[in-house]
């Protein structure tokens, strides 16, 4: 009987430090976009949110150019549930990523024009990120465009 008082009182101290930690709500949204040079060796660097990661592959997808990086520029902005948002002059896409050990994973390719976006600009617009370019607005989620009632 005494063991079992025991036995009683240790399980819930083992079997709470199994229970995974969660600390929620979160927002991993930043407030505004980043533009993002891409260097003569295809590394998009962003010292304000320490990000960097290799453009080439993208712009290989996107241009079908190994070189298409020089003299580029990225646009970044990353939504409320952590996913990053990444498109350029002349794009017809929008790319969405997550994180992985180390990379970046491609979650969706969202196309938004057939003859490339012209001067992209994006916006928190909450639950979506909104696109601009020129007098168009497209409102995007990580499953693509989305309809939204003004």
């Amino acid at each position: 009987m005494h063991n079992l008082k025991r036995l009683l009182i240790i399980v819930p101290f083992i079997l709470s430090g199994c229970s995974s930690l969660k600390l929620a709500p979160a927002d991993f949204s930043w407030p505004v976009e980043s533009v993002i040079h891409v260097d003569n060796k295809g590394m998009a660097v962003d010292d304000r949110y320490s990000l960097s990661f290799s453009a080439k592959p993208l712009f290989l997808e996107e241009t079908g150019d190994s070189l298409g990086f020089v003299n580029k520029d990225l646009r970044v902005i990353r939504d409320t549930l952590g996913y990053y948002y990444i498109t350029s002059n002349n794009f017809k896409n929008v790319y969405v990523f997550t994180m992985g050990e180390g990379s970046f994973n491609l979650d969706e390719k969202i196309q938004i024009s057939e003859n490339g976006v012209t001067n992209p600009v994006f916006n928190q617009r909450p639950p979506y990120i909104e696109l601009v370019d020129g007098d168009k607005q497209y409102y995007l989620s990580n499953n693509g465009i989305e309809n939204k009632e003004k």
